[in-house]
């Protein structure tokens, strides 16, 4: 068993995977799932978005991006779900929706960890065209769409193991930010919306914000992975770590990173308070409630907590 992806020896494991590198095999990382959906075109060539399909699956389960070992098992599971909304000449463009999980130690549990819609997704893509893999160059405008993505669920992954564990994925991400905003293209200029790719990857490491990868820690790794052993313990450092989230919006209170973490886990939440003292639901309503008023269904239900 792969001891860089168990919970509560990825600290130790990432000391050790830098002393094994240079003879360890790399080990591909993702177990992603792959759908194209193109039923809002009036008329499309069906062959062109099956081809595409497969070939951004292959992209996502071959490559390898990262030193990480990761056995077949341990592999991060996620998807990507492409609804295509115009179709011209080779010019796709609609949204992305990507997905994340990680299991939680010690039980059959798994929780989401990103959900997140990307809804400048714009690229050319000719049938049978060969998605090649580089970091260093921008191969394609779907291929650096494809690494972003594949590098922010590593990061966001190895945040909740460790603290700010996913710093070499962030690196990764500002190289192809950087590069996405050279070639001109949209979804990656800064200020050119407050949820692109440029956005998140700022919410995630600007010094105003970045606390948001201290919250993934503590709320997984000294939160739901000790919920098995303590309940109690394990809800109480999951509230705790609701603070980070109460600083990110007095600092920004735009930030994307809200958002990302409501779609993540606001349901999860509702679970998670359910059997929650009285103090420990009104603390956590009266800290989530000005920060998503629109959300005023499933914060109710976190006030009232278990139907008696």
């Amino acid at each position: 068993m792969n001891i860089a992806h168990i919970p509560c020896l990825r600290p130790l494991a990432i000391v050790f995977l830098a002393l094994v590198a240079t003879i360890a095999p790399r080990a591909q990382e993702l177990n992603c799932r792959v759908e194209v959906n193109y039923s809002q075109l009036a008329q499309a060539q069906e062959s062109v978005f099956t081809t595409l399909q497969e070939a951004i699956n292959d992209y996502m389960n071959t490559n390898i991006f990262s030193n990480a070992q990761f056995a077949v098992n341990e592999k991060i599971e996620c998807q990507l779900y492409i609804t295509v909304k115009e179709y011209s000449d080779g010019l796709i463009k609609g949204d992305l929706q990507i997905q994340s999980t990680r299991p939680v130690y010690n039980s059959a549990y798994t929780t989401t960890i990103l959900n997140f819609k990307d809804s400048k997704i714009d690229f050319e893509y000719q049938e049978g065209d060969q998605l090649i893999y580089s970091i260093n160059t921008m191969e394609s405008q779907l291929t650096a769409i494809l690494n972003y993505y594949a590098y922010l669920i590593l990061a966001l992954d190895f945040d909740t193991f460790s603290r700010r564990g996913g710093d070499p994925y962030y690196e990764k991400l500002r190289q192809i930010v950087l590069q996405g905003q050279s070639s001109g293209n949209v979804g990656w200029k800064a200020f050119e919306d407050t949820k692109n790719r440029s956005a998140v990857l700022s919410a995630l490491t600007d010094n105003s914000t970045q606390m948001l990868r201290d919250m993934l820690y503590e709320y997984h790794l000294t939160g739901l992975d000790q919920m098995s052993v303590s309940p109690e313990k394990g809800r109480a450092a999951i509230h705790k770590s609701l603070q980070y989230i109460k600083q990110v919006y007095s600092a920004a209170p735009m930030s994307v990173g809200l958002s990302m973490f409501k779609d993540a886990k606001m349901d999860e939440l509702v679970n998670i308070y359910s059997k929650a003292t009285a103090e420990e639901r009104k603390d956590a309503y009266d800290l989530l409630q000005p920060i998503y008023p629109a959300e005023s269904t499933r914060l109710d239900k976190i006030k009232k907590g278990a139907e008696k």
